[in-house]
């Protein structure tokens, strides 16, 4: 159907320093997007935010709904590693600060950038569209909230996250007849006291699920169906990424960083099929846990590798055991998803979207996507990342590759992913980190080479301009749900 033509506000005109930035989402992603906008010279920045509170993920108990914050849940990298890099924590906050500490840090961080006064709370985008006059030389977006206003930017940073809409596993909803839920929803151990509660998934999340109930459950089981490396959060009293970013230098070869890295696990949590789980064959997601590796020698835990069938509340594993259990608690992951932007515009296949960098959709100038990835460092690190990366092409430094070029570098990721990640919906958009950001700095590289060769905007070629006649054609779709 058509877009509806409703309250219109007009844009300025896009010259370079008055470019109207409309960012979405007021997490830690877009707080670092929009103060990095503002210090590169780009002062008309707006801020939409679906709840009331900054801080996103990071606020307990948010408004927005898109937070799976529990009680007792701290980050998993050290506070010298998480902080931004210009705004550090306070001397007081603990070393692997809390969903408190992570939520005040932000909301500090908004108001030291003057960044509160440009969020618009409680404003939820139901579509983000290219406009009617959009030129690739000159790129302009529509964002139209839920109450009806269509503003006109020039460029649209999308920082709302990827791990809002759980991803659920139908044979463990539907077949399950007790207490169903997804990691998602948890927040506190007090309704679980003294039941036999069974917790599949074997990511951070599943590890502090399974240690935060376990002291007060009848019996806990964890199921992790993949191979893991369950990572401690302190070695000799320091947290673990103090030596491991230590051999994070490009004269240490990867197999040999691995090595070190794994062996250091093994010293301190011994082997992981010693405990239950299966072996490590290829990479994983990185899993970290002060007590998990405790509450399974205490036998708090048991540890499962897979589960073979569900009757009733009888759940039948792999290892031909079986139990009643009064709860099914799934840390299953999520699923990607924009519900404000066509998939004409950015499709989502298998779990993953077409991002060059993890940023860029080939073919639409003037739209970026902040933190849509899963890395093996800090997010605030990542996100400061993509920014240094971003700036220069807004700065006319940088000019990016055909949407062809755009393309073979998402397949060549593609590739990579299949061939060194377990096949799983969760590795589809990993980036670890120390092979991402050297993609980055090289591609920049290579884009600022090419801006000096070819100042003028690059043409695009046929596969941009089909896929912009095709969105711009009166047969685009409103997608209008949000969560």
């Amino acid at each position: 159907m058509e877009y509806q033509q409703r309250t219109r506000v007009s844009a300025l005109a896009p010259d370079s320093k008055t470019r109207r930035f409309a960012v979405i989402g007021a997490g830690a992603a877009g707080l670092c997007c929009a103060k990095n906008l503002i210090q590169a010279g780009f002062e008309d920045v707006t801020i939409f935010e679906i709840g009331s509170q900054i801080g996103g993920v990071w606020c307990y108990r948010n408004d927005n709904e898109r937070s799976s914050a529990y009680r007792t849940l701290h980050i998993n990298s050290a506070k010298n590693l998480t902080n931004f890099s210009d705004f550090p924590f306070r001397e007081d906050v603990q070393m692997f600060p809390d969903h408190r500490d992570m939520h005040k840090y932000l909301v500090d961080y908004a108001a030291h950038f003057d960044l509160t006064r440009r969020i618009r709370f409680n404003t939820t985008i139901v579509d983000v569209r290219p406009a009617g006059c959009y030129r690739a030389e000159a790129p302009l977006w529509e964002v139209e909230t839920e109450h009806g206003e269509i503003t006109t930017f020039d460029r649209v940073m999308v920082a709302s996250g990827h791990l809002s809409l759980p991803m659920h596993v139908n044979e463990f909803r539907e077949k399950f007849s007790g207490t169903y839920i997804h990691s998602h929803y948890y927040r506190e151990p007090e309704p679980f006291v003294g039941q036999r509660i069974c917790v599949v998934g074997v990511g951070n999340s599943a590890c502090d699920i399974a240690s935060d109930v376990c002291v007060n459950s009848q019996r806990t089981v964890m199921v992790a169906r993949s191979g893991v490396m369950i990572v401690p959060k302190l070695i000799f009293g320091r947290p673990f990424t103090d030596f491991t970013i230590k051999l994070e230098r490009k004269w240490v070869p990867n197999w040999l960083r691995s090595r070190i890295t794994s062996t250091l696990v093994r010293l301190f949590h011994g082997r992981m099929t010693d405990l239950g789980f299966k072996a490590l064959a290829q990479r994983a997601h990185t899993t970290s846990s002060a007590v998990l590796v405790q509450h399974i020698v205490y036998d708090r835990i048991n540890v499962k590798q897979g589960i073979e069938r569900i009757e009733g509340n009888r759940i039948h594993f792999v290892d031909g055991s079986n139990d009643e259990f009064d709860v099914l608690i799934a840390a299953t992951g999520y699923q990607i998803e924009l519900p404000f932007i066509s998939e004409s515009i950015v499709p989502i296949k298998d779990n993953a979207v077409d991002l060059y960098q993890r940023i860029v959709p080939p073919g639409w100038d003037g739209l970026y996507f902040i933190g849509m990835l899963n890395t093996t460092t800090s997010l605030p690190n990542a996100f400061e990342h993509q920014m240094r990366w971003i700036l220069p092409f807004e700065l006319g430094q940088a000019t990016l590759p055909t949407v062809n070029e755009m393309h073979a570098a998402i397949e060549a990721k593609k590739d990579f992913i299949k061939r060194y990640y377990k096949a799983s919906l969760r590795h589809t958009i990993e980036e670890p980190h120390l092979i991402y950001f050297r993609e980055l700095r090289k591609s920049l590289k290579e884009a600022k080479h090419r801006a000096r060769r070819a100042p003028q905007h690059p043409v695009r070629g046929a596969a941009g301009a089909l896929l912009r006649e095709d969105a711009l054609s009166g047969n685009r779709i409103s997608n209008s749900q949000h969560p």
